[in-house]
């Protein structure tokens, strides 16, 4: 029998009155993968995260976990789940030593020297208490909360948001050496595109609660092009390049971001009589605004 996913939604659907905060979604997420899931606030990162959680039933579609509905079996699917929330809620009142052997008896798999080894890795006080954690130290704690019961699935909801560069780039170094090279799975939910295009093997794209794009990151970046045409005269109206997502500049000079094949992209610009001065890849940021925002042209 095959062993299923770690994740597989499909056609999620939910919404909070009139306000569609989850539509249509179906996606998968492999074993070992690290799969980054984007989106501006409000885009509905949040909401598909707590289907998986179990914390929401969903309206319409089917959440499995591990092959499990996340709702029905609780136990199945949250023991094999390490989860970092944004709130980073922990008991104040404890230190990080008490935290750390209070969690120790909910989880069958606690791995409680690897758990020392990463508070000493992140520089914790095993006396100071939670409360006086600096904001970039709760993160740090909350981490190894959720790693060192050693999950088979780790769901990370904005771990980084509002630390500083360097925590930063500490958690997805621990994420990353911890988690991705043991062969699990990884969740990372951020609307910091250059942290998700470092550490991600597929990425999807939400936007107003619809899923706009989905697949393996380098496949992603592949199939996009940051084209840059100079016509010999100057254009009053933005060209109309086949596969063009969006259009920026003025006069002779016109920077597209178009998907499609390089080939056909070249051939479309040859036929407006246009010279294409530079072609780069571009950027997940820059794939994720053509995608989602209106066109503009400045």
């Amino acid at each position: 029998m095959n062993t299923p996913n770690p994740v597989d939604i499909q056609n999620l659907s939910r919404a909070y009155g009139a306000r569609a905060a989850l539509n249509d979604i179906s996606l998968q997420v492999a074993t070992g993968t690290v799969f980054g899931l984007v989106g501006e606030n409000g885009a509905g990162k949040t909401t598909l995260l707590k289907h998986l959680l179990g914390l929401l039933r969903a309206q319409q579609g089917t959440v499995r976990v591990f092959g499990h509905d996340p709702v029905a079996h609780p136990v199945e699917v949250l023991s094999r789940i390490g989860y970092v929330a944004e709130s980073r809620d922990l008991p104040g009142w404890m230190r990080v030593s008490e935290l750390l052997r209070y969690l120790e008896p909910f989880y069958s798999t606690w791995d409680s020297q690897f758990a020392e080894e990463l508070r000493r890795r992140f520089e914790l006080d095993p006396e100071s208490r939670i409360r006086n954690l600096s904001r970039g130290q709760l993160a740090k704690a909350s981490l190894i909360a959720a790693l060192a019961h050693r999950p088979q699935l780790l769901v990370l909801d904005e771990p980084s948001s509002g630390l500083d560069p360097i925590v930063r780039r500490d958690i997805l170094e621990a994420i990353i050496r911890t988690v991705s090279h043991e062969g699990r799975t990884v969740i990372f939910s951020s609307h910091l595109l250059d942290e998700v295009e470092r550490v991600s093997d597929r990425v999807a794209f939400l936007h107003a609660g619809k899923l706009v794009l989905n697949g393996p990151l380098d496949e992603l970046k592949l199939r996009h092009h940051r084209i840059v045409l100079r016509f010999q005269q100057a254009l009053e109206r933005a060209p109309l390049l086949q596969g063009a997502l969006s259009v920026s500049g003025r006069g002779v000079e016109w920077t597209i971001i178009c998907d499609g094949a390089r080939e056909q992209l070249h051939a479309s610009a040859k036929s407006l009589g246009a010279e294409v001065v530079s072609e780069e890849t571009p950027s997940l940021d820059e794939i994720f605004v053509a995608r989602t925002k209106p066109q503009e042209v400045r």
